[in-house]
């Protein structure tokens, strides 16, 4: 058991960068925050985690390996990916004033308007799941912290450790984006923010586009 304990914190000390660090995930999250409300920023948040899920399950099952070994996968994968960053930044650039007012927060967060949680859910799960980084990242971490002895129970938990870490994460961002100074401040610059998301995914978009099968 203290092995486990062991592999665990060795694995989260690794994910606990990946988690804060600037990406395609964070950007989709403040973006959620910012123009749809709480609850919809919450749902994507879910999306994400869930989607991290996919990524640990393939890896363990060793669909990983298969896709890091082939050019040919790792481009679909890739160029789906950059096709919808590129997708959602056009959305953001072409998108008109957000109405930020408490009435209309509350009525996306009742279900009575704004975006629906299955839509929040899977733009947080194909933005993660779209991406080939996780391949390459949780193939590396599990292959170099995780003893191949380890059981496929264990590794699965380990996965759902940092499924939670990272919900966890993202919905704290989603709390502090969404109290009433940040969205006071965001309201008053809610066009300018979707042209700079929207120039933020596109760039994610094009950096996906140049990376390369290691």
């Amino acid at each position: 058991m203290s092995n486990y304990l062991l592999e665990l914190a060795s694995l989260m000390a690794i994910f606990a960068f990946a988690i804060v660090s600037p990406g395609a995930d964070l950007a989709m999250v403040m973006r959620q925050s910012i123009v749809h409300g709480r609850r919809a920023a919450i749902v994507t948040s879910f999306g994400i985690g869930t989607s991290l899920m996919f990524h640990v399950t393939y890896t363990i099952l060793g669909l990983g390996i298969i896709i890091s070994q082939s050019i040919y996968l790792f481009n679909i994968v890739k160029w789906c990916g950059v096709a919808y960053l590129v997708y959602i930044g056009i959305k953001a650039l072409r998108a008109g004033k957000a109405d930020l007012s408490v009435e209309a927060v509350k009525g996306g967060e009742d279900g009575k308007g704004g975006q629906s949680a299955v839509r929040a859910f899977g733009l947080g799960f194909l933005a993660n799941a779209l991406n080939p980084k996780p391949v390459f990242f949780f193939l590396s971490i599990f292959s170099t912290v995780v003893s191949a002895h380890t059981p496929i129970a264990i590794k699965f938990g380990y996965g759902l450790v940092m499924a939670t870490c990272l919900i966890a994460w993202f919905v704290g961002v989603s709390l502090f984006m969404t109290t009433p100074k940040m969205r006071a401040a965001f309201a008053r610059m809610s066009q300018w923010i979707d042209r700079a998301s929207g120039l933020v995914f596109i760039a994610l978009g094009i950096k996906l586009a140049t990376e390369k099968a290691h």
